[in-house]
């Protein structure tokens, strides 16, 4: 069973910052899937940074979407550091 995204931010070198169901957040650089096939397209920041949540997971304005399954196995565990 996966956990739902709950908020995705898109942030500075094609990084995402997403929140799942249980408060966890996580950071998902996509830099190594912008090479392959339709995710070449999110190289365009503007079209990168149209990311929202769709259903349980996230969509970019040109339809692409990430399973959360993906998402939760490739991110890394992010924490805000407050100044």
């Amino acid at each position: 069973m996966y956990l739902a995204i709950k908020k995705v931010q898109a942030i500075e070198d094609y990084k995402l910052i997403i929140t799942f169901e249980n408060q966890e957040e996580r950071i998902l650089d996509m830099v190594p899937y912008l090479a392959i096939g339709k995710f070449t397209e999110l190289k365009e920041k503007s079209l990168f940074n149209s990311v929202k949540v769709h259903f349980d997971s996230i969509e970019w304005a040109n339809h692409m979407d990430l399973d959360p399954e993906f998402i939760y196995q490739k991110s890394k565990k992010y924490k805000k550091f407050l100044k």
